[in-house]
């Protein structure tokens, strides 16, 4: 287990960032590499190696100016693929804890987490677990649970799950999905969420050969 925790820290709220900077960098095990209120800026300094070493861990808000949290997850394991992602924001939305974890992010807490809660997520991620809000857990519990009831009914793929999964196939990535079905990025992500969670994959190449070997694709 390493004895540090690097952290990039992705939070466009100046006091909020302040704050939560000045908490963590007071622990012993933790050590804030960088921060930044865009995506976008916190991505160009990875990619021209601005910050003076790789994160093991980015927090990472969802709402924020520019690309959006959600979006840049992918874009953040490509550059640094060795990093955890950990969200912390204010939504508590069922199709954003769906989206980001099928994007990579491998913990969810809300902003009203305590600073221990936020610390312990922190810790437990580094050590390879998975930190999740309450709530948040209660739904993936219950969501994963009605899969396994109604699995047996075919595939159990609704209508546009199954055009989101043939575009997979394709090769397409979200944001083309998202323009040729006409729906938004997050829509997309959120179906992928549940075809994911249908099909008990982790990822794209996986639902794809676990569709091909049901006979999904003519």
């Amino acid at each position: 287990m390493k004895t540090n925790t690097r952290i990039l820290l992705v939070e466009d709220s100046p006091r909020f960032r302040e704050v939560l900077a000045f908490g963590l960098d007071d622990e012993p095990d933790m050590t804030i590499i960088g921060q930044f209120n865009t995506a976008e800026a916190a991505l160009q300094s990875l990619t021209e190696q601005l910050t003076t070493t790789t994160p093991d861990l980015v927090l990472l808000d969802l709402c924020l100016p520019g690309i959006s949290g959600l979006e840049a997850i992918p874009q953040f394991k490509e550059l640094c693929p060795h990093a955890e992602i950990l969200i912390l924001t204010q939504s508590n939305k069922e199709e954003d804890i769906i989206s980001a974890i099928s994007n990579g992010a491998v913990g969810y807490l809300l902003k009203e987490s305590s600073l221990s809660e936020i610390t312990d997520g922190i810790r437990t991620i580094t050590q390879g677990g998975t930190s999740l809000d309450p709530v948040m857990m209660r739904y993936v519990l219950n969501n994963q649970r009605k899969v396994r009831i109604s699995a047996d009914n075919d595939s159990n793929l609704s209508t546009r799950e199954l055009q989101v999964l043939s575009l997979l196939a394709e090769g397409k990535v979200q944001k083309q999905i998202a323009g040729e079905l006409n729906i938004s990025p997050k829509t997309v992500g959120f179906h992928i969420g549940h075809l994911y969670l249908k099909l008990e994959v982790k990822n794209a190449p996986e639902a794809v050969h676990k569709a091909h070997q049901m006979g999904l694709f003519s």
